[in-house]
């Protein structure tokens, strides 16, 4: 029997927030029946489609999975968008007081709906995986090359969990994304995305920390050079706003300020600053 905490047990005996919500603004769906697990995660917002002020679930699975679900719906009501989206697994697993390692991927399956709604609702599709490989995988929205046969789990995705949750061993990686649980044919080759992400994390490691100064002159020099042409070419411009560590504000002005597709382009903004300057920047619209 898991060693369960008290509050697991609680969130699994009286789950909060389960049902739909008929009116979502957003909708975020992984796993699948095939694979032992499924999540549907609603959230309502605001009048201002800022902030989520509701949100449900309904999941098929065991009771870790019933009480992350349960914990991530109360986490993310109150928050905006933005703050939702930093809600990591681990912050999850810590707000049930710690779960087992064996059920860690429970907690990867509703960090993984949030996304999925967020992103959808943003309307950043996440890349469509191939129709050839579709046998109701636990993470179709991550393309790439498929690595587990038995769940359905790409490269892209196993990356990520690995880098996200600095996993060190094929164990791990079973732990928190099932990769590898049934038959192990793939365990080499997750043994092989480990040494690859590691070997990233350690080259990254050694290159020269920016100063702050520095950081702020990069992130001046990409905006005007490479993203407010762009913008001014269509009516629209942005402004810098603070730099507050690793965290970018920005705020959209003229034709881009209030534009539904903000959102679109303050991720375009992210991207061309985590490639050009660096790799931990967080982009936040104010």
């Amino acid at each position: 029997m898991w060693d369960y905490t008290p509050i697991v047990k609680d969130h699994f005996l009286n789950p909060r927030n389960v049902g739909d919500i008929p009116d979502a603004d957003a909708v975020g769906e992984v796993g699948s029946l095939a694979c032992g697990d499924a999540l549907k995660l609603y959230l309502k917002l605001d009048d201002n489609k800022e902030k989520i002020v509701d949100a449900k679930f309904q999941t098929f699975g065991c009771a870790s999975a019933i009480a992350s679900s349960s914990a991530l719906t109360e986490m993310v009501k109150g928050k905006t968008l933005d703050e939702a989206l930093a809600v990591s697994n681990q912050d999850i697993a810590e707000f049930l007081g710690g779960l087992p390692d064996e059920k860690m991927h429970c907690s990867v399956m509703g960090q993984e709906a949030l996304e999925v709604a967020i992103f959808k609702y943003r309307g950043l599709e996440l890349p469509e995986h191939d129709a050839e490989h579709d046998h109701g995988h636990a993470y179709p929205d991550y393309e790439g090359t498929l690595v587990c046969k038995c769940f359905g789990i790409t490269d892209t995705f196993l990356k990520k969990v690995i880098a996200d949750n600095h996993l060190t061993t094929s164990e791990q990686v079973t732990n928190f994304t099932k990769a590898g649980g049934a038959c192990g044919s793939c365990i080499p080759k997750i043994k092989e995305l480990i040494a690859e992400v590691l070997g990233q994390a350690q080259e990254a490691a050694t290159k020269p920390k920016l100063s702050n100064l520095k950081k702020m002159q990069l992130v001046q020099e990409v905006l005007e050079r490479d993203i407010r042409p762009m913008l001014r070419a269509d009516g629209g411009d942005l402004e810098l706003i603070d730099i507050d560590g690793d965290h970018v504000q920005i705020a959209f002005r003229k034709a881009c300020a209030g534009c539904a597709s903000s959102g679109n382009t303050a991720k375009f903004v992210e991207m061309k600053l985590r490639e050009l300057v660096y790799d931990g920047l967080r982009v936040q619209e104010v």
